[in-house]
């Protein structure tokens, strides 16, 4: 059913959830009409689902599949669109040091029908790219890609592409918690999110205005260690193996989803201080770090709302 929140205004805001890609998505525009509302959601959701089957490995007809499966032995000949994602996702390989990386190696058996070693840790430097012939080639054995990291911002930016070019001015995506808004809300008020405290998240300690940007947060679960009712914090730099400055959550505030999925994560990895160095080099693009002792730190480009 498709759910209807009216609001001090002759528009309303209409939703609808759906699960795909692994995560719950909400789609919500603002629209006076219910049917066509309606409609334009089923346009986004559809958008949704073709991203889902592009980016799959599990079919053997896939394109990702095939990247994979050709590993080391050959290159292979892609649409343009899965290669300028590929493209794009080396960028922030890059930019990030190798902190995001959409490689990972895959034991393969040898001969002795015992796993082969995994080798390796920062790999996308092996992805061999060839614009001219559009093919993508994987240069070692046992390379695999996986677009976990950043397919569901792709989706959702997709999606959004769907709802404008279908004549939606304004509306809310929700991706699995990333938060993607254009537009106002009904009434010209601006769309914001209160960032909450992963510890306490009925509880936010500030307003955020994303109109016309994406919000997206990574949550560090796997830090903590409970040791006599006493919560610790312990991360560890995964490309070097050394402690990082403890943080608990990190947000991305970017004009993309797909660039705000990506880089929430990696910042988590770097730690506050390269975090925020890091983003204060970038254009259009800002954070908000939470540490392990609820201290907030913002990036130049952002500022909290009273």
């Amino acid at each position: 059913m498709l759910a209807v929140k009216t609001l001090r205004s002759e528009l309303n805001i209409f939703r609808r959830t759906v699960r795909l890609m692994g995560n719950q998505f909400e789609i919500s525009v603002v629209a006076e009409n219910p049917l066509w509302a309606e409609e334009r959601i089923t346009s986004a959701i559809n958008e949704i689902s073709r991203i889902e089957k592009l980016l799959s490995a599990f079919s053997d007809d896939s394109i990702i599949n095939q990247i994979n499966g050709n590993a080391g032995i050959q290159p292979v000949k892609v649409n343009a669109e899965i290669f300028r994602l590929i493209e794009r996702s080396i960028q922030v390989s890059e930019l990030t040091y190798g902190a995001f990386d959409i490689t990972y190696f895959s034991g393969d058996k040898n001969n002795n029908d015992s796993i082969a070693p995994v080798t390796g840790q920062s790999n996308y430097k092996n992805i061999i790219l060839d614009a001219k012939e559009i093919t993508v080639f994987l240069k070692e054995k046992g390379m695999r890609l996986s677009f976990a990291a950043n397919s569901k911002g792709y989706a959702a930016d997709r999606a959004k592409y769907i709802l404008q070019t279908e004549g939606v001015s304004s509306g809310v995506i929700n991706a699995g918690g990333d938060l993607l808004a254009w537009g106002l809300q009904p009434g010209n008020e601006p769309w914001t999110i209160g960032a909450a405290d992963p510890d306490r998240q009925d509880q936010p300690f500030a307003n955020v205005d994303i109109s016309n940007m994406c919000f997206a947060t990574s949550v560090n679960t796997d830090s903590y260690a409970v040791i006599s009712d006493k919560k610790y914090t312990s991360v560890l730099n995964v490309k070097k193996g050394f402690p990082v400055s403890a943080i608990k959550s990190a947000s991305i505030l970017s004009p993309t989803a797909e660039l705000a999925d990506a880089m929430a994560t990696p910042i988590i990895t770097i730690g506050v201080n390269a975090g925020l160095y890091l983003i204060n080099q970038l254009n259009q693009i800002a954070c908000l770090i939470i540490d392990d002792q609820n201290r907030i730190y913002t990036s130049k480009g952002i500022q909290l709302a009273d």
